[in-house]
């Protein structure tokens, strides 16, 4: 029985690339021994990417597109991805082909080996800059001293998952702060990396700005840390420790202090070390609640196209991110 490669492609504003994508991955697909689908995630783009991808659907019964009601983000439109895909392995990759579409062929390769799971690491990403390849690797630093799961250093969104693999994606890791390139790496399976040489953007600029880049590193190490909450208790034993050597200080050379300086002082220190212990304990419990009681969507489909009853369908509907599978 042949078995099926889905490939997720995550779009957002990347009408000039599109084409170029397309042409050069459809390639590779062709020559495997896999049957295969394209699933583009249109992430709310403002340009004419969504035009594109209907009318590669229309030609090509193996693309599929999802249409997202608004711009939700690279994270959730590879989710997407994930939760309709059919494929007995799924890549991830991106569309403005620095992910290289060659590699899909090492990539099957690794899965006929039975591996689970298939990172790409970026061996070179000469585009990035100067800048992000310093934030980047600053980052993967500050990530494994931080959390207990440990992360390839310059892995990256471009990385293959086995059905099993996927499954577990669907039913679990559903938060709304996610890291979904750490989960992969945190699931287990068998597993395995394939480094690669980022090729330059063909088309379009990278929608990742440094303040984004920013965010998407706090969002990180609060998915996969809790040392940021420990910093009250921390602060409040260090603050402890001072108030005690500045007691003892006062105490010692309060001759020339004017009187109550040594209370006030001990009495400052001592409060603030109990606030920020309080605070730290607080924060352990409200970080749990918070980040799954506002239970919002991940994403919201839109539209559909050749899922629904035939091939070449538009399906027009309103989904969201519950996976389709059981």
């Amino acid at each position: 029985m042949c078995k099926m490669l889905s490939v997720v492609v995550s779009v957002y504003n990347e009408e000039q690339a599109l084409p170029m994508f397309y042409k050069a991955t459809k390639s590779v697909l062709e020559s495997l021994e896999w049957d295969h689908e394209l699933l583009f995630i249109n992430d709310g783009s403002q340009d004419g990417s969504l035009e594109i991808l209907r009318k590669l659907a229309k030609e090509d019964e193996r693309v599929k597109v999802i249409g997202f009601s608004r711009n939700f983000g690279h994270e959730a439109a590879m989710i997407a991805g994930i939760d309709h895909a059919v494929g007995d392995a799924i890549v991830c990759m991106d569309a403005d082909l620095q992910h290289p579409p060659e590699c899909l062929t090492e990539i099957v390769a690794k899965l006929h080996e039975g591996y689970g799971v298939i990172n790409m690491v970026r061996t070179r990403n000469a585009s990035a800059g100067i800048l992000k390849n310093i934030t980047s690797f600053g980052f993967y630093a500050l990530i494994n001293t931080l959390s207990d799961v440990k992360f390839e250093p310059n892995a990256s969104d471009f990385f293959a998952i086995s059905r099993q693999a996927a499954d577990v994606l669907r039913k679990s890791y559903r938060e709304r702060v996610r890291f979904l390139r750490g989960y992969v790496q945190n699931i287990g399976f068998k597993k395995t990396t394939i480094a690669y040489e980022a090729a330059d953007r063909v088309a379009g600029e990278s929608k990742y700005s440094i303040r984004k880049l920013f965010a998407f590193s706090v969002n990180t190490i609060m998915c996969f840390s809790n040392l940021p909450l420990k910093l009250g208790i921390y602060a409040g034993v260090f603050a402890a420790l001072m108030g005690m050597a500045v007691m003892v200080y006062t105490l010692l050379t309060r001759k020339g202090a004017p009187s109550g300086y040594a209370t006030i002082v001990i009495l400052n220190c001592f409060m603030f070390a109990i606030l920020f212990v309080i605070v730290g304990i607080i924060g352990e419990y409200i970080a749990v609640l918070f980040s799954e009681l506002k239970d919002r969507p991940i994403y919201i489909v839109e539209e559909k196209q050749n899922f629904c009853d035939g091939i070449g369908t538009f399906c027009p509907t309103a989904h969201s991110d519950t996976p389709p599978h059981p």
